[in-house]
């Protein structure tokens, strides 16, 4: 058997069943309960460096901040 044909062969069967094999357990460990904790912070990532106003307490009458503050804890929907 030709060198060629041999690693086709191999390649064909073997290598396709190992990295079908890794997706399915790669797919599986990121939803594994362990690991929920590592997703919600994956899911905060754009909003790491949103910056909140200084000066703003929210207590006046008219305060638009309140109603654009966003409490991201209590959205996970996802």
């Amino acid at each position: 058997m030709e060198t060629y044909s041999l690693l086709r062969e191999i390649a064909d069967s073997w290598v396709l069943l190992a990295m079908f094999g890794f997706f399915l357990g790669a797919g599986i460990w990121a939803y594994l309960p362990s690991q929920s904790g590592a997703r919600q912070d994956a899911s905060m990532i754009p909003f790491r460096n949103d910056q909140v106003k200084a000066g703003c307490k929210g207590t006046c009458a008219t305060c638009a901040c309140e109603a654009a503050s966003y409490n991201f804890e209590d959205q996970h929907n996802v």
